[in-house]
């Protein structure tokens, strides 16, 4: 159970319950929430980071991207821990639970939720699967910025309200560039490895320098969105809320900026995903209010 539990990445999964949180807070503003189609959402959204992280801890370890010498938490395939075949069986499986939901979502909203359902499936196993894996090509950033923000906020909210605002879709900036902040920094930290295994993220293409201000500009942005949306119909003292999550993201921008490498950057992840969580948070509570 631990072996699956650290294949399983549990503490990255907020970056799957942030913009189901964000998504049914606008559905509530809007007096269009419903609990079980909530629930449905988060459930998805939760398999099918699970599926991802299983994927791609297979997959690394059949393209040589993970190493012993890997600066990250441990890879269980790579290490021997659980069988390569399990843990791909256990990533199908998930996979296919996370289209269950979808065709039950297709049922009560139609192709939209069939369409969000499909890329996101196919966007999984992609990342890192296939004889050319997106991951592999420098588009993993746009991937993680696409369906953990917009795609997954404006997923929750038509799975719940059958229709769909311009303020929905842009609220997923926010948990958006704050998921791909953290894919910045993992990328920052195993370039040297991904290097070496041919994985062409960005930090490898352009360098650990832009690497940083690319984390920057993703935890700057990500902080500011939610308020600049909530404020887009007239500014109120509760758009405000989320920019709590200003404080901590200066100071994690301010150790990032000096230069923190290597295996110094794994608390850096845990605690760009607790800004991300807080976040989601505060913007969910920013719009209930204003509802």
């Amino acid at each position: 159970m631990r072996h699956w539990l650290t294949a399983i990445r549990p503490k990255t999964l907020w970056a799957a319950v942030a913009p189901v949180l964000v998504g049914t807070a606008f559905a509530v503003r809007d007096g269009l929430a419903d609990a079980m189609w909530a629930v449905a959402a988060l459930a998805a959204a939760i398999l099918l980071q699970v599926a991802t992280n299983l994927h791609n801890d297979w997959a690394d370890a059949r393209h040589g991207a993970d190493s012993g010498d890997r600066r990250g938490p441990e890879r269980v395939t790579q290490a021997g821990l659980l069988s390569p075949t399990r843990v791909l069986f256990a990533a199908l499986c998930a996979f296919f639970l996370a289209a269950l939901v979808g065709v039950a979502g297709t049922v009560r909203a139609g192709w939209p939720i069939a369409a969000v359902a499909a890329a996101s499936v196919v966007a999984g196993l992609s990342y890192t699967g296939g004889s050319r894996p997106l991951g592999y090509r420098g588009l993993g950033d746009v991937l993680v910025l696409l369906f953990f923000g917009p795609v997954a906020v404006a997923g929750t909210y038509y799975v719940q309200a059958l229709q769909l605002t311009t303020a929905t879709v842009l609220a997923g900036l926010g948990p958006g560039l704050l998921a791909t902040a953290v894919l910045v920094l993992n990328n920052i930290r195993d370039r040297t490895q991904d290097l070496a295994a041919g994985k062409q993220t960005l930090a490898v293409r352009l360098g650990p320098r832009f690497g940083r201000w690319e984390y920057v500009g993703c935890v700057v942005f990500g902080s500011l969105a939610p308020t600049v949306v909530l404020a887009s119909a007239g500014l109120r003292p509760w758009h405000l809320l989320p920019l709590v999550a200003l404080a901590p993201a200066l100071a994690l921008i301010k150790v990032v900026a000096q230069g923190a490498d290597g295996g110094e950057l794994n608390p850096l992840l845990a605690r760009t995903a607790q800004l991300l969580l807080l976040s989601a948070l505060a913007t969910a509570a920013a719009a209930i209010v204003t509802a």
